[in-house]
């Protein structure tokens, strides 16, 4: 699987091809953009490339490095089995003692937020003081091959303290190795590291390019399926694979009748019930769950606005959009993709995610335009 068969940012990949080949790998890379959109794939391309036994500027795919590091396209059996290794009794002591590191070759290293199964409840997954301590110490090893390659998903939850210890290998980076942190922004990492890091922030690919991935790769989906699923992925291949359509449209309904209750101006029970249901799917991930109302009132504010020929991104909800977007108004959908800024925000503090949607909804349905003029804030 060369760089060929790599879709979209066709410029990134020319740019780490030319440096590869002409052997000014730069010792810092941070790749951007929206989750599923093929940062950590492309992380892990360069990583065969540059360990490559026949070619410089690709890979082979057939090689004994090649093959061992494409055992990382799949990474969740290998976090699995380093959970397992560690054991659910380990406390934050030995988490530090025993990091998560994925390791198919000995010259590259994947490192991935560690969820820390503990018996006593955590916080979300991080980028672990352990983890980049011994990327430390390994980064200034000799490498077997050519170049020793470390990818850094998730950087975005590296706690300060952590990301000064990243710093510190990136001011005085090891002449052989290359660290590659992945982040869904460069808003999420401290400048001093920005500075330090080529930077290719990864686009969106066009719908019809995600839905012909979608037919090479996933062929038993119907068409109808595969459109609805190119549609809501929002240009990410990775999501749209991985998508089950059916759920994914009925949380789009499920958050969209949270929007319309509180949009009524009354009916606290039945809005109350409806956030609880909603914040219980603990198979959604909070931020996911953030995303989809980011996309429902995307749409609403180009509906309220009046743009003349609105990209909906959620056109099999288009009804009931234009329906909701004549009982609201543009202030009032502006407060909510401010209220969902704050708990977007919120969830880097645990916030309990049922009550910040309880508090969001209750502010926005005593501001609805039913209810009356808007409090003053």
């Amino acid at each position: 699987m060369p760089f060929s068969d790599f879709h979209g940012n066709p410029p990134i990949v020319t740019a780490l091809r030319g440096a590869l080949r002409t052997a000014r790998v730069p010792h810092a890379l941070l790749f951007t953009g929206p989750r599923g959109v093929g940062k950590f794939t492309l992380a892990r391309m360069f990583a065969q490339a540059a360990c490559c036994e026949r070619m410089t500027d690709d890979f082979c795919g057939e090689c004994p490095p090649c093959l061992a590091i494409a055992r990382l396209a799949d990474p969740q059996p290998l976090v699995e089995q380093g959970l397992t290794e560690r054991g659910e009794s380990a406390d934050a002591a030995m988490v530090e003692r025993m990091p998560l590191i994925l390791q198919t070759h000995p010259d590259v290293w994947a490192l991935l937020p560690d969820p820390v199964r503990l018996r006593t409840p955590v916080a979300r997954p991080l980028l672990r003081m352990g983890q980049i301590r011994a990327m430390q110490r390994a980064a200034y090893f000799a490498p077997q091959g050519r170049r020793r390659v470390f990818l850094l998903d998730g950087a975005e939850t590296m706690r300060w303290e952590v990301a000064n210890v990243c710093l510190k290998i990136l001011e005085e980076p090891p002449a052989t190795s290359t660290i590659i942190l992945i982040a869904p922004s460069t808003g999420s990492l401290p400048l001093t590291i920005l500075s330090r890091c080529m930077q290719f922030h990864f686009a969106p690919l066009d719908v019809a390019d995600v839905e012909a991935l979608l037919r090479e790769h996933a062929p038993g989906q119907k068409p109808a399926g595969m459109k609805t699923a190119a549609l809501l992925s929002e240009g990410s291949p990775g999501l749209a694979m991985a998508m089950n359509v059916d759920a994914e449209t009925q949380l789009r309904r499920d958050a969209l009748r949270i929007l319309e209750t509180a949009a009524s101006g009354r009916g606290f029970s039945q809005l109350f019930t409806q956030t609880a249901a909603l914040a219980k799917g603990r198979e959604t991930p909070f931020d996911q769950l953030l995303a989809v109302f980011y996309t429902l009132l995307t749409d609403l504010l180009e509906l309220t606005a009046g743009v003349t020929q609105p990209q909906l991104r959620n056109p099999q909800l288009k009804r009931e959009l234009e329906s909701l977007s004549r009982a609201v108004n543009t202030p009032w959908v502006e407060q909510a993709i401010r209220g969902i800024d704050e708990l977007a925000a919120g969830t880097k503090r645990n916030l309990n995610r049922q009550l910040g949607l309880d508090a969001l909804a209750t502010e926005l349905a005593a501001s609805s335009p039913a209810s009356g003029p808007a409090p003053q804030r």
